[in-house]
């Protein structure tokens, strides 16, 4: 098991809420016992439950078939916790699952291997096989392979990002038909995300604070290496570059949506180091160097949609999908 910043990953990443709330500083959450039993009776229960992806335990998902004679739009939830905890189910309390089923559009949510039984570059596969997997199932299930968008917060946030920029993982000749499958997204959104997986990118973002509050302890297992050596040489060096979101956006890529409700300013303790808006703000200005499609809603930093984008990352998916919704 990785330590250090795979610590800062564990810690911050289960304080995130990974639903949809964008709820601003300072707002108390009155009443949310009350709320979330309500959102949960209201979201209706999966139509397949706990359908394998892949050859692992937790290569799993749930899916809810949006009623439709056109193939539908599917959302993808890809859940948060450090890479070593949380769960698919913690969608089940979210309003998103209504809306999405409401506007036609089908939506999943999914499980992946933790860091403490993989390395990062293979939990990400894993997700991007979930995607392949969808769009295997694509006359089964009634889903329009070109309009598949994922979201999550935290763990889930950087996750999207890395599908949305990654090149294309579909390998045409593979004997696994999952695996002939693009892995490509229509569009992604992002709630208190991460700029990169790369974590040695992070001293640069945040300078000394980096290492005050990764303890300074090893870093090689988050990749599965054994050394420093190897965490910097060639070997590292390609992987590492593999699991960089801002470094590996470009031109080509979908729109994305980015949020974070946390303060700016100091780093005040991990889980601020986790999801401090600068995360945010560097993906949004690679986005905007490039020119990938970005929608940011950063309060602290002062950026909000501009009146002709969308207001808020259902929204913004919708759009994105293709989907009119009435009003």
């Amino acid at each position: 098991m990785a330590t250090g910043l795979l610590a800062v990953f564990l810690l911050g990443g289960l304080a995130v809420q990974e639903g949809l709330a964008q709820q601003k500083p300072g707002r108390k959450k009155q009443g949310k016992a009350a709320t979330g039993a309500a959102n949960l009776a209201a979201v209706p229960a999966p139509t397949l439950t706990d359908v394998k992806y892949g050859p692992y335990a937790r290569n799993v998902l749930d899916f809810w078939r949006a009623p439709s004679d056109r193939p539908t739009p599917v959302v993808v939830f890809i859940h948060g916790g450090g890479f070593t905890a949380g769960d698919k189910s913690k969608v089940r309390g979210d309003k998103i699952v209504s809306q999405c089923l409401d506007a036609g559009v089908s939506f999943a949510a999914i499980n992946y291997r933790y860091r403490t039984d993989t390395p990062i570059q293979d939990v990400l596969r894993d997700c991007a096989r979930a995607i392949q997997f969808l769009r295997s199932q694509a006359a089964e299930w009634n889903v329009d392979k070109a309009r598949i968008a994922s979201y999550g917060g935290s763990a889930g946030a950087g996750t999207s990002l890395w599908l949305a920029f990654h090149d294309d993982l579909a390998d045409p000749d593979s004997n696994d038909p999952v695996l002939r499958e693009s892995t490509r997204l229509a569009c992604a959104g992002a709630n208190s995300c991460q700029f990169s997986y790369d974590l040695l990118e992070w001293e640069k973002l945040f300078g000394t604070a980096t290492r005050r509050f990764e303890g300074g302890e090893n870093l090689p297992g988050f990749y599965g290496l054994r050394t420093d050596e190897e965490l910097r040489g060639p070997v590292g060096q390609k992987i590492r570059a593999d699991c960089d979101m801002r470094g590996l956006i470009s031109k080509d890529d979908p729109p994305v949506f980015l949020h974070t409700a946390q303060p700016g300013g100091d780093i005040m303790d991990r889980g601020h180091l986790l999801h401090h808006p600068k995360h945010a703000l560097a993906i949004y200005e690679r986005c905007r160097q490039v020119g990938v499609p970005v929608v940011a809603n950063i309060p602290a930093l002062g950026m909000r949609p501009s009146p002709d984008q969308p207001q808020d990352l259902a929204a913004f998916l919708f759009r994105h999908l293709g989907v009119s919704i009435a009003r």
